[in-house]
């Protein structure tokens, strides 16, 4: 992406959605369980924080990032728990304030980023556009769990696209995080965006496809959605197989969600 304004205006827009939905709870909403384990809507917003954060120094300190990945090295297993359970800690009104500062050094951040920039993050480094999807992806994913517990359905949006867009370019990641060699050939996968429209990746003739709504796809590699629960179609044992492993987020497999009706 040679441009990445719009997808920073897009992250920009994926978060005052979310800001929207919090500003006017009551402090016991903000302790209200979400589908995340042990995760309140307090801990939804204080990880998105704490990885705003990290974005940040990575993008404007990296001496200072290479501290946090040695912090994240040292602890693996608690390292976002501990940044989550810190941040809801605080009152909800600094909190919500907290998290609207970090945004807004952030998006600035990106945009004065000169051109070509690389940042390093805890797996390969990042262009500054794919920095900027990677956020949303998340403000989107644990935006979703809020609303869950708050018993809202958000609409999906065209801003799903940088969602699927991530989705798809993290396959032979996701392989590798499960200690699978990925398939030598590119899939073919067809989605069907929000308006009807038709969301494509890879090349036309591909042996192995995947196709479905893509609210589904970025469900499934968010892992906020059990596959059987989903109208995803795979043809081809490659592809049956991502489906089983589909992850767009950096760090190792996830548990998951149970199927619907099922208790984790």
């Amino acid at each position: 992406m040679s441009d990445p304004t719009p997808v920073i205006d897009d992250l920009r827009d994926e978060s005052e959605e979310l800001d929207a939905l919090v500003a006017g709870l009551a402090p016991g909403q903000w302790r209200l369980a979400t589908p995340a384990p042990r995760w309140t809507v307090a801990h939804q917003i204080a990880h998105l924080h704490w990885t705003d954060r990290a974005a940040l120094t990575a993008a404007t300190d990296e001496d200072a990032f290479k501290g946090l990945v040695e912090h994240a090295l040292a602890a693996p297993d608690r390292y976002v728990d501990e940044g989550a359970e810190e941040g809801a800690r605080k009152a909800p009104g600094e909190l919500l304030t907290a998290w609207r500062e970090g945004r807004a050094a952030l998006d600035a951040a990106l945009r004065a980023a000169a051109p070509g920039s690389r940042f390093p993050w805890y797996g390969p480094p990042m262009a500054v556009a794919s920095m900027a999807t990677a956020r949303l992806m998340e403000t989107w994913a644990h935006g979703l769990d809020i609303a869950d517990a708050l018993g809202v359905v958000r609409p999906p949006t065209d801003r799903l696209r940088h969602v699927a867009r991530i989705g798809v370019r993290a396959r032979d990641f996701a392989y590798a995080v499960h200690g699978l060699t990925p398939p030598a050939e590119p899939f073919r996968v067809e989605l069907g965006g929000p308006g009807g429209e038709l969301w494509a990746y890879g090349p036309e003739g591909a042996a192995q496809r995947v196709t479905g709504p893509a609210l589904d796809f970025c469900l499934l590699a968010t892992q906020r959605a059990h596959r059987a629960d989903l109208a995803l179609t795979a043809e081809g044992p490659d592809a049956d197989r991502w489906l089983d492993i589909a992850q767009a987020f950096a760090g190792p497999p996830g548990p998951g969600r149970p199927k619907r009706g099922e208790a984790r």
